[in-house]
């Protein structure tokens, strides 16, 4: 996946801009192959053609030639995150057990978007049972169900676009859900 971190600057608006003009000269030459009678409808076509072709090369090209790069990694981030409940080896009943789970996120904003614009230190909660995904939350406490049995939670802070930071920022209990 192909992400910016930080400003990308004006680059991908530039490119976005001439990549329209691109196709609306595109249409032009549609338009003018449809409508108008052979004889006039030649000189338009090539031209628009051409146009629309140098727009789309220009549009691929111009982010790259006003200096933007894509960053193909993962953003970093100095959060660390805390489970504060369930408690390591926690006995809890139910069948299944409603789990309140509360968490401590320091140097870390939870914010309640998805962008592909990634920010260090911004982003979500992923919470886990025994390695499935079982809650996207943007709040540091939650409620998840779980089935008698001895369990692994794993929370996750992950950038705005879902993904992990590098390196990953989590922290795990293991519980235990008891018949009442």
């Amino acid at each position: 996946m192909v992400a910016h971190i930080g400003n990308p600057g004006p680059a991908p608006f530039i490119a976005m801009g001439v990549f329209f003009v691109g196709v609306g000269a595109a249409y032009g030459a549609w338009w003018f192959s449809a409508h108008r009678p052979a004889r006039l409808r030649r000189a338009p076509v090539i031209g628009l053609g051409v146009v629309a072709g140098a727009c789309f090369v220009l549009a691929t090209i111009f982010p790259i030639l006003l200096g933007a790069r894509p960053s193909l990694g993962r953003p970093s981030t100095a959060a660390t995150l805390r489970i504060v409940s369930p408690r390591q080896d926690e006995v809890i009943r139910g069948d299944p057990a409603s789990i309140p789970v509360e968490l401590q996120l320091e140097g870390g904003t939870i914010v309640p978007f998805t962008s592909l614009r990634l920010v260090p230190n911004e982003g979500h909660i992923h919470l886990y049972v025994d390695d499935s995904l079982v809650s996207m939350t943007t709040g540091l406490s939650a409620r998840i169900a779980a089935a008698p049995g001895v369990h692994e939670l794993r929370a996750e802070f992950v950038a705005v676009d879902h993904g992990p930071f590098d390196p990953r920022v989590a922290a795990t209990v293991t519980f235990t859900v008891r018949r009442t």
